[in-house]
């Protein structure tokens, strides 16, 4: 024998188990096999009777939802999955780990969004709740309307009265405008000469003017002559 084997043989070997220890991990793994199995059926028989009520929901047609008890996430897993593949709604409402439960629709005859915010807040859902619900819209619908028609008077209201102040307030100072307006319009016109045809008091034409500017010209020379000569002779008699 070589040296190896010799070491390999000293050595102490690990321990073996006993045949007790050997039935006893046996027996529990049997027991987890057969408690997975045992869920697996259950899961099974679950999904049949989600399947049946909701063949049965769907055929029927006259009922508005089809509500399952409080069930864990697993199983409400089970039911969205089989309403998915038959073609209907699913919603869950409650709290998670307490009371959590789903409720099928037909899809042409899903939840309104009354019934979906009443069993959202945890309430019961029924014929004297939609019509609550209904009374409370119609009251708010027509308070809107109220108040949207209060509100367009008071606009228009406001707009008249807006406009009322604004010339009470501003009148002296409108007038003022208009005034300085008018005093810039006749000094621009007396400026440049621009005086409106009404206001001139000569409407002669230009030819009758020149001839009666050269009649006072030749009237104003036989005056200075006549002048001249009354003088020439005052002045030869002294």
């Amino acid at each position: 024998m070589d040296l190896l084997g010799s070491i390999l043989n000293s050595m102490e070997k690990p321990p073996t188990a006993s045949e007790a220890q050997k039935n006893a991990i046996k027996k529990q793994k049997e027991a987890l096999e057969r408690k997975h199995k045992e869920e697996k059926n259950m899961l099974n028989r679950f999904r049949k009777r989600v399947e049946e009520k909701v063949a049965n929901f769907i055929k029927d047609g006259t009922k508005p939802y089809l509500q399952f008890e409080p069930m864990d996430q697993m199983y409400r897993a089970i039911v969205r999955d089989v309403a998915e593949l038959s073609g209907v709604l699913v919603f869950s409402f409650g709290q998670e780990g307490i009371d959590r439960y789903p409720i099928v629709y037909l899809k042409e005859k899903g939840p309104s969004e009354d019934e979906l915010t009443v069993r959202r807040n945890g309430g019961v859902w029924n014929e004297e709740k939609a019509a609550e619900m209904a009374r409370n819209r119609e009251e708010l619908e027509k308070q809107v309307d109220l108040d949207s028609d209060d509100k367009s008077r008071k606009r228009k209201h406001n707009k008249e009265l807006s406009g009322t102040f604004y010339k009470q307030k501003y009148a002296h100072l409108i007038g003022e405008t208009a005034a300085i307006g008018a005093a810039h319009k006749t000094n621009a016109n007396k400026s440049y000469g621009e005086v409106p045809s009404e206001n001139k008091k000569d409407q002669r034409s230009i030819e009758q003017t020149m001839a009666d500017i050269r009649a006072k010209k030749i009237k104003k020379a036989e005056v200075d002559k006549d002048d001249w000569e009354e003088k020439n002779e005052a002045s030869t008699i002294d």
